[in-house]
């Protein structure tokens, strides 16, 4: 290939552009494997808390019936229950705050994947155009001007050749040949 070809150049902007989007899928397939571990820890964590939270939830009725029988036990045990309610809603809130980070990073993951892939449209829409610019601006006027350049030597060519010679005898031989 000749540096001094377009043809050359094209096919260096092609590799590039290739290389590009190679890069662009990558960093794509990252990003989708972040978020899918990011969203398995969260089930997996949310599965851990939901049994506490139910067998909080039975220990806490199961206090407040022993108070019933029991006057002098029943104040320890509604501050026990109290204790074990609020620390209850803290774990709820703490799952409820783990719910919004999840679904805030699966929305800033799903804007990445959106903001990449317009990227890619983008960026394949500028080959395009340039592609379309180089053929219609130097490949096309390049044949043109080779074309008239042929044309011109040609017509030189006959120009200023030498006029042929007359023919003015036929041989036999020559006669019967045909080809």
């Amino acid at each position: 290939m000749n540096p001094n070809e377009p043809q050359f150049w094209t096919m260096i902007f092609t590799i590039v552009v290739a290389i590009c989007f190679i890069v662009m899928a990558v960093a794509m397939i990252a990003i989708a494997l972040v978020v899918r571990r990011v969203t398995t820890t969260v089930k997996r964590v949310e599965e851990r808390i939901d049994p506490l939270i139910d067998k909080l939830n039975l220990i806490s009725v199961q206090g407040r019936e022993i108070s019933v029988g029991v006057n002098e036990v029943t104040v320890n045990l509604s501050t026990a229950t109290r204790y074990l309610a609020e620390s209850t809603e803290l774990i709820r809130d703490e799952v409820q705050e783990l719910r919004q980070i999840v679904n805030s990073t699966a929305i800033t993951a799903r804007d990445k994947v959106e903001l990449v892939s317009r990227t890619i449209d983008r960026t394949q829409m500028q080959v395009i155009d340039t592609t379309d610019f180089v053929q219609a601006k130097i490949v096309e006027p390049a044949r043109e001007i080779a074309a008239i350049m042929a044309g011109v030597k040609k017509g030189l060519e006959v120009l200023f050749a030498p006029t042929p010679k007359q023919i003015d005898r036929v041989y036999v031989e020559e006669e019967m040949f045909i080809g």
